[in-house]
Protein backbone atom coordinates (compact mmCIF):
# COMPACT_ATOMS: atom_id res chain seq x y z
CA UNK A 1 0.00 0.00 0.00
CA UNK A 2 1.64 3.48 -0.94
CA UNK A 3 1.84 6.04 1.53
CA UNK A 4 -0.12 8.39 0.16
CA UNK A 5 -2.97 5.65 0.47
CA UNK A 6 -1.83 4.76 4.10
CA UNK A 7 -2.36 8.78 5.12
CA UNK A 8 -6.11 8.24 3.89
CA UNK A 9 -6.51 5.28 6.49
CA UNK A 10 -7.59 5.83 10.02
CA UNK A 11 -5.53 4.95 13.12
CA UNK A 12 -7.29 2.06 13.72
CA UNK A 13 -7.02 1.24 10.19
CA UNK A 14 -3.55 1.50 9.94
CA UNK A 15 -3.10 -0.55 13.15
CA UNK A 16 -4.76 -3.51 11.63
CA UNK A 17 -2.52 -3.11 8.69
CA UNK A 18 0.59 -3.59 10.61
CA UNK A 19 -0.58 -6.66 12.21
CA UNK A 20 -2.05 -8.39 9.29
CA UNK A 21 1.38 -7.57 7.77
CA UNK A 22 2.85 -8.98 10.73
CA UNK A 23 0.82 -12.09 10.99
CA UNK A 24 0.48 -12.71 7.38
CA UNK A 25 2.54 -16.07 6.27
CA UNK A 26 5.48 -15.81 4.89
CA UNK A 27 5.81 -17.81 1.57
CA UNK A 28 8.85 -19.39 0.03
CA UNK A 29 8.83 -18.09 -2.89
CA UNK A 30 12.81 -19.61 -4.06
CA UNK A 31 11.19 -23.17 -2.81
CA UNK A 32 8.36 -23.13 -4.94
CA UNK A 33 10.10 -22.01 -8.13
CA UNK A 34 12.21 -24.57 -7.48
CA UNK A 35 9.51 -27.19 -7.29
CA UNK A 36 8.14 -25.89 -10.25
CA UNK A 37 11.13 -25.79 -12.31
CA UNK A 38 11.62 -29.13 -11.37
CA UNK A 39 7.85 -30.69 -12.12
CA UNK A 40 7.97 -28.80 -15.47
CA UNK A 41 11.76 -30.19 -16.48
CA UNK A 42 10.63 -33.75 -15.33
CA UNK A 43 7.37 -33.08 -17.73
CA UNK A 44 9.59 -32.23 -20.60
CA UNK A 45 11.70 -34.84 -19.93
CA UNK A 46 9.32 -37.42 -20.48
CA UNK A 47 8.07 -35.85 -23.09
CA UNK A 48 11.34 -36.37 -24.65
CA UNK A 49 11.22 -39.67 -23.85
CA UNK A 50 8.01 -40.46 -25.68
CA UNK A 51 9.30 -38.22 -28.67
CA UNK A 52 12.57 -40.55 -28.90
CA UNK A 53 10.54 -43.51 -28.61
CA UNK A 54 8.22 -42.95 -31.56
CA UNK A 55 11.17 -41.80 -33.30
CA UNK A 56 13.14 -44.63 -32.90
CA UNK A 57 10.38 -47.57 -32.87
CA UNK A 58 7.68 -45.53 -35.49
CA UNK A 59 10.37 -44.28 -37.66
CA UNK A 60 9.38 -40.77 -37.02
CA UNK A 61 11.39 -37.41 -38.17
CA UNK A 62 12.43 -34.78 -35.14
CA UNK A 63 9.81 -32.52 -36.99
CA UNK A 64 7.01 -35.00 -37.25
CA UNK A 65 7.48 -37.01 -33.77
CA UNK A 66 5.87 -34.10 -31.68
CA UNK A 67 2.42 -34.05 -33.08
CA UNK A 68 1.99 -37.39 -31.34
CA UNK A 69 4.15 -36.86 -28.52
CA UNK A 70 1.70 -33.87 -27.81
CA UNK A 71 -1.37 -35.57 -27.78
CA UNK A 72 0.34 -38.73 -25.80
CA UNK A 73 1.49 -36.40 -22.79
CA UNK A 74 -2.17 -34.73 -23.11
CA UNK A 75 -3.62 -37.75 -23.06
CA UNK A 76 -1.43 -39.31 -20.30
CA UNK A 77 -2.46 -35.97 -17.87
CA UNK A 78 -6.18 -36.31 -18.55
CA UNK A 79 -5.91 -40.24 -16.85
CA UNK A 80 -3.68 -39.10 -14.06
CA UNK A 81 -6.12 -36.19 -13.67
CA UNK A 82 -9.10 -39.03 -13.69
CA UNK A 83 -7.57 -40.99 -11.18
CA UNK A 84 -6.51 -37.83 -8.93
CA UNK A 85 -2.84 -38.05 -9.66
CA UNK A 86 -2.27 -35.34 -11.43
CA UNK A 87 -3.86 -32.97 -8.51
CA UNK A 88 -1.00 -34.48 -6.42
CA UNK A 89 1.19 -33.46 -8.94
CA UNK A 90 0.01 -29.85 -9.15
CA UNK A 91 0.04 -29.53 -5.55
CA UNK A 92 3.52 -29.70 -5.21
CA UNK A 93 4.87 -28.42 -8.61
CA UNK A 94 2.69 -25.47 -9.06
CA UNK A 95 3.20 -23.31 -12.10
CA UNK A 96 5.65 -26.39 -13.11
CA UNK A 97 2.59 -28.60 -13.95
CA UNK A 98 0.62 -25.83 -15.71
CA UNK A 99 3.14 -23.95 -18.21
CA UNK A 100 3.69 -27.55 -20.41
CA UNK A 101 1.11 -28.74 -22.53
CA UNK A 102 -0.28 -31.37 -19.70
CA UNK A 103 -1.59 -28.09 -18.13
CA UNK A 104 -4.12 -28.17 -21.10
CA UNK A 105 -5.03 -31.56 -21.07
CA UNK A 106 -5.79 -31.38 -17.08
CA UNK A 107 -7.85 -28.16 -17.65
CA UNK A 108 -9.93 -29.92 -20.17
CA UNK A 109 -10.68 -32.93 -18.09
CA UNK A 110 -11.49 -31.20 -15.11
CA UNK A 111 -13.97 -29.47 -16.05
CA UNK A 112 -15.57 -32.45 -17.45
CA UNK A 113 -15.31 -34.50 -14.22
CA UNK A 114 -16.80 -31.22 -12.78
CA UNK A 115 -19.68 -31.60 -14.42
CA UNK A 116 -20.26 -34.89 -15.32
CA UNK A 117 -23.37 -35.11 -13.02
CA UNK A 118 -25.07 -33.06 -15.18
CA UNK A 119 -25.19 -35.59 -18.12
CA UNK A 120 -22.67 -36.30 -20.76
CA UNK A 121 -24.27 -33.53 -23.49
CA UNK A 122 -24.87 -30.84 -21.47
CA UNK A 123 -22.55 -31.37 -18.13
CA UNK A 124 -19.66 -32.70 -20.18
CA UNK A 125 -19.64 -31.35 -23.74
CA UNK A 126 -21.19 -28.09 -22.40
CA UNK A 127 -18.34 -27.51 -19.89
CA UNK A 128 -15.39 -29.08 -21.06
CA UNK A 129 -13.74 -26.00 -23.08
CA UNK A 130 -14.50 -23.29 -20.67
CA UNK A 131 -11.62 -23.14 -19.67
CA UNK A 132 -9.49 -23.93 -22.26
CA UNK A 133 -11.97 -22.53 -24.64
CA UNK A 134 -10.50 -19.58 -24.58
CA UNK A 135 -6.92 -20.84 -25.14
CA UNK A 136 -8.02 -22.63 -28.14
CA UNK A 137 -9.57 -19.56 -29.44
CA UNK A 138 -6.74 -17.29 -28.99
CA UNK A 139 -4.15 -19.59 -29.80
CA UNK A 140 -6.10 -19.77 -33.26
CA UNK A 141 -6.65 -16.06 -33.88
CA UNK A 142 -3.11 -15.89 -32.83
CA UNK A 143 -2.15 -18.32 -35.52
CA UNK A 144 -4.00 -16.54 -37.66
CA UNK A 145 -2.44 -12.93 -37.47
CA UNK A 146 1.13 -14.78 -37.51
CA UNK A 147 -0.03 -16.56 -40.88
CA UNK A 148 -1.25 -13.01 -42.35
CA UNK A 149 1.40 -11.32 -41.71
CA UNK A 150 3.85 -13.73 -43.23
CA UNK A 151 1.85 -14.05 -46.13
CA UNK A 152 1.85 -9.99 -46.54
CA UNK A 153 5.66 -10.16 -46.27
CA UNK A 154 5.99 -12.96 -48.78
CA UNK A 155 4.01 -11.57 -50.89
CA UNK A 156 6.33 -7.76 -50.56
CA UNK A 157 9.45 -10.02 -51.31
CA UNK A 158 10.25 -9.52 -48.10
CA UNK A 159 11.02 -12.79 -46.37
Amino acid sequence: MSNKQKKQLTPVQQEYQGIQKHRETKRPVVKNCIKAFLTGGLICLIGQLISAFYIYYFDFTDQTAGNPTVGTLVFITMLLTGFGVYDRMAQFGGAGTAVPVTGFGNAVISAAIEHRTEGFVLGVGGNMFKLAGSVILFGVFSAFVIALIKTILIQWGGL
